[in-house]
């Protein structure tokens, strides 16, 4: 079928209708409202199962699979627009633990699923790729957009089926995220571990039906220029498209110079928006750029990349790779396990519990799925958790950049091992740094006050 802009827009128009009806969903039915699945989960399964991939209803084009690649250099050209100024001495001197614990969590993750790959699953199954390992971190601690990243990264060097199996990473992630993490609560409830935890009815209304009452609704700044010269929306979508445009013709450009090796355009579109960060930030004409638009925006292409991430899946791939997957799957959730359950303990000394299952959402699934699961447990956020991960995540956000970007480029020029000795190399260094900084101890609170 020939693509023309109304195909575009036969696409676009299905996946719309398709989220409009999983909000209806999800501010109706009870069970979807419990699991807390976003409307984007339950508009890609939808898109799905009546899709091309599925029994064939809605006429989606043979394009599925390329808007995730284009909505990710989206999503990543509009990071540097919304980056806070960097304290350094607040980092350090405050979320010491948090940091440490969420980096290694972070490499552990990319190393180890390389490693179990390469050891456990490569040398029983023909014809795997080398990379087959990487996809449990791009799905599960990454989530659908940097599925999407390294599925097209891969795609680009030769291998059509990693976006299919990195989109289903990201799917099991997310739902393993909300499925065992409810779990996890109720468990958590009955031993007496958690700290602020209501019952399920006592959670604020617009949790669960994704519906925000007028009283609760908060005011965005918008007009940031005026409407009379341009729309102040098209303003911040013609910023963040243009950037992510020049990061795409730069990547075709390093293509033709460098046929080796393909740099993504997400990461060349991230280079630009801190060029354009900085270019602004020295003419003073950042301050006509609303940073909640510009996440809204950012936001948006995350719905449509995870709606369409998750519709481009080829089930036939799927099932051709199924017993590796699972035994992927289940090693990648006994890591985060062993995150949440032991060594959250080690570097929390209080709220614990609430800090664990905030990273068992954003190691199986996305930061969203652990905010969601945080909510429930401390709906008023006094462990400060948000606020101490937003703080590390400053540090956080180049190494995520760097893994994302170089993962694919080392594995398919036959370097896993140097890769896998990085990442792992680098997490026994950051957990050294804990020891010797006081940031992790199995020994009661009682005992660290004394000292």
């Amino acid at each position: 079928m020939e693509f023309t802009p109304w195909t575009l827009l036969t696409d676009l128009g299905l996946i719309s209708l398709l989220l409009l009806l999983s909000v209806y969903i999800r501010a109706k039915v009870k069970i979807v409202q419990r699991l807390f699945l976003p409307a984007g989960i339950i508009a890609g399964v939808i898109a799905l199962a009546f899709g091309p991939n599925g029994i064939g209803i809605l006429p989606f084009s043979n394009q599925l699979g390329t808007y995730p690649g284009i909505l990710i250099a989206v999503v990543f050209g509009a990071l540097p627009l919304t980056s806070p100024k960097v304290n350094w001495k607040e980092i350090s001197r405050r979320v010491g633990s948090m940091w440490s614990y969420s980096q290694i969590a972070m490499l552990f993750m990319w190393g180890a699923g390389l490693l179990f790959a390469l050891l456990i699953l490569n040398p029983f199954w023909d014809g795997l790729h080398s990379g087959f390992g990487l996809l449990l971190a791009a799905g599960f601690v990454g989530g659908h957009g940097t599925a999407a990243a390294i599925g097209d990264a891969f795609a680009q060097n030769g291998w059509e089926e990693a976006t299919s199996i990195a989109m289903t990473s990201a799917t099991v992630g997310i739902i393993s995220s909300i499925l065992i993490g409810m779990v996890f609560i109720k468990r958590g409830a009955t031993k007496g571990d958690t700290n602020f935890l209501p019952s399920f009815n006592q959670l604020p209304t617009e949790l669960r039906t994704g519906l925000i009452p007028v009283k609760n609704r908060k005011e965005i700044e918008v007009d940031t220029v005026s409407s009379i010269s341009i729309d102040p929306l098209i303003f911040h979508i013609s910023l963040i498209t243009g950037i992510a445009l020049i990061g795409y013709y730069l990547s075709q450009l390093g293509a033709s110079l460098l046929p080796n090796v393909a740099i993504p355009a997400f990461s060349l579109a991230f280079l630009v928006g801190l060029l354009a960060k900085k270019v602004m930030t020295v003419t003073k004409s950042d301050k006509y750029v609303s940073k909640e638009v510009v996440n809204r925006i950012s936001g948006g292409a995350t719905d449509l990349l995870v709606a369409f991430g998750i519709a481009s899946i080829s089930v036939s791939v799927v099932a051709q790779y199924i017993v590796p997957l699972v035994l992927l799957f289940i090693f990648g959730l006994v890591v985060a396990w062993t995150y949440f359950f032991i060594l959250s303990k080690g570097f929390f000394k209080q709220h614990w519990f609430e800090r664990g299952i905030f990273t068992w959402g954003w190691t199986t699934g996305t930061v969203a799925m652990g905010i969601a699961l945080l909510r429930i447990v401390d709906p008023d956020m006094k462990s400060n958790t948000l606020d101490d991960y937003g703080l590390a995540y400053i540090p956080i956000a180049p190494v995520e950049i760097l893994l994302i970007t170089f993962a694919p480029i080392l594995v398919v020029n036959s370097q896993s091992w140097i890769f896998i000795a990085i990442t792992l190399g680098c997490t026994l260094i950051i957990f050294i740094i804990a020891k010797l900084n006081g940031w992790f101890s199995f020994k009661e609170k009682e005992s660290v006050v004394k000292r």
